[in-house]
């Protein structure tokens, strides 16, 4: 069978139907901050959420046009941390007020705690400053909105462990956790040799197109979240989703 005509015809699916396509399951594992909990098999039906068999996250997504001036074509970085850490505590409540399709998926919630906080409308905050989707720029002011977003959650976390105790399966995952979240910070630095355990290397958030104030809270707040989670764990196994705006 010609392998140029099968990956197009994957393509030509996912895109006709808006669902998942193809899923790089070494990367996605390697990724897996539990993964003494199991493997993780595959995504839910929209695809942004990745973790083990019966597990479930609440959703919310931020809508980044809120914090955007549109005169100074500036993210109001602050606001957009405040609204984060904010919401990051308002799902770690909702884990405890939420109902379940059945015990073993409330159960694996209350042991791993995981969140979905997400942002909407990076396209049209993109749009506004007259940045083409598709470019170098777009990727550095997405990656670092999603850095900052994904930063501040696991701090925030990392803080809520101080106080409450991390998720019950922390210390199982403990060294793979914390390997993942290093991962992460190296990603914020464009650190390429700084990765831990990694087949296949991300992408980085490349400095020379990204705005200098979403770079620095970009990396502040990874520093943040390693340095506390490395001090107290984390509260969540799972803070950040980004999930199709139309399920939202």
């Amino acid at each position: 069978v010609p392998a140029r005509e099968v990956w197009n015809q994957i393509a030509y699916a996912a895109w006709r139907c808006a669902d998942p396509g193809t899923q790089y399951d070494t990367t996605i594992n390697e990724w897996h901050t539990c993964p003494q909990g199991g493997r993780i098999n595959a995504s839910n039906p929209c695809s942004e959420y990745m973790f083990l068999d019966n597990t479930a996250c609440n959703l919310a997504s931020a809508n980044l046009m809120k914090f955007f001036d549109t005169e100074k074509n500036l993210l109001d970085v602050e606001g957009f941390e405040y609204t984060c850490r904010l919401w990051t505590t308002v799902l770690e409540i909702s884990v405890l007020m939420a109902q379940f399709p059945s015990k073993e998926v409330a159960q694996l919630s209350y042991d791993y705690r995981t969140l979905g906080l997400g942002f909407a409308n990076l396209g049209t905050v993109l749009m506004v400053s007259g940045i083409a989707y598709d470019s170098e720029e777009a990727r550095g002011i997405a990656g670092a909105i999603t850095a900052i977003m994904t930063g501040i959650a696991y701090k925030t976390s990392a803080e809520l462990a101080a106080v409450q105790g991390p998720f019950s399966k922390y210390e199982e995952n403990k060294e793979d956790m914390l390997r993942v979240m290093h991962n992460h910070r190296a990603a914020a630095y464009d650190a390429s040799d700084a990765y831990e355990g990694l087949s296949v290397k991300p992408v980085g958030i490349n400095a020379k197109y990204c705005p200098e104030d979403l770079l620095r809270a970009a990396t502040k707040a990874w520093d943040d979240a390693v340095q506390l989670g490395e001090k107290y764990g984390y509260r969540n196994a799972q803070t950040t989703v980004i999930a199709p705006t139309g399920t939202i």
